[in-house]
Order: structure tokens, then C-alpha cells, then sequence
């Protein structure tokens, strides 16, 4: 499989499609919540460089834009956070990832052992 995480999460939603064995489907979801932490971090770095340069302003319009107003009481950086899980939740990736939560979670799998519930 991939070690981009967009492609590894892609690939591993449509691995998950066909599996019903919950260890398996625990394999690919641990799998799947690495990429996505990744992919969420590569997302905030781009947000990051690509807003650094801009005015408070020219970043509200940004967030407001992407449907992430920037809210009375947030400071920049936080932001420029929700800017970046707005753009992040948009992307095929994050959604792949949540499909492949569904999937696991029609068989009872999650990323926390039951030991731990």
C-alpha cells in the first residue's frame, strides 16, 4: 500500500469494503487513524505557509469563504486551525477515513479496546 496518506486512506476504505473480520478491519482502522494524522498535520503546514503572509482581514475572508468563519474571541491561530480541519474534512482522504469508520464500527471495531471502554 501507499505512504502517502491520502492514497493509503483511499486504499484502505476500499479494502474495508469487503471485510467483515473484526481484527482485520481494527488492522486497517489503527492504519487509517496514522494517515490520518498525517494528513491532517500536512494540511495545517500547507494552511499554515499559504496564510502566513496574508492580513487578519484577507484571512477572515478566507475562513468565511471556506465556511470557517473566524469567530469573535479566536485568535489567529485558531483560525487558521479551524481553516485547516475545514479544508481537511473537505478532502477525499478524510472522507475515505470516515468511511472506513463506518465500516468498522458496523462490527462493533473502534480505535479504543473494548478493555478500555
Amino acid at each position: 500500500m501507499d505512504t502517502n496518506p491520502t492514497a493509503l486512506l483511499l486504499d484502505l476504505a476500499a479494502s474495508a469494503q469487503d471485510l467483515s473480520d473484526r481484527d482485520a478491519l481494527q488492522d486497517l482502522l489503527a492504519t487509517g487513524h496514522r494517515a490520518w494524522c498525517e494528513g491532517v498535520a500536512d494540511v495545517q503546514a500547507g494552511v499554515d505557509r499559504e496564510t502566513v503572509s496574508l492580513s487578519d482581514a484577507q484571512l477572515a475572508e478566507r475562513c468565511a469563504t471556506a465556511g470557517t468563519p473566524w469567530e469573535e474571541g479566536m485568535t489567529r491561530g485558531e483560525a487558521v486551525s479551524a481553516l485547516s480541519f475545514t479544508t481537511w474534512d473537505a478532502a477525499p482522504a478524510a472522507m475515505a477515513y470516515t468511511e472506513l469508520e463506518e465500516r468498522a464500527a458496523l462490527f462493533g471495531v473502534c480505535l479504543l479496546g473494548e478493555e478500555l471502554l
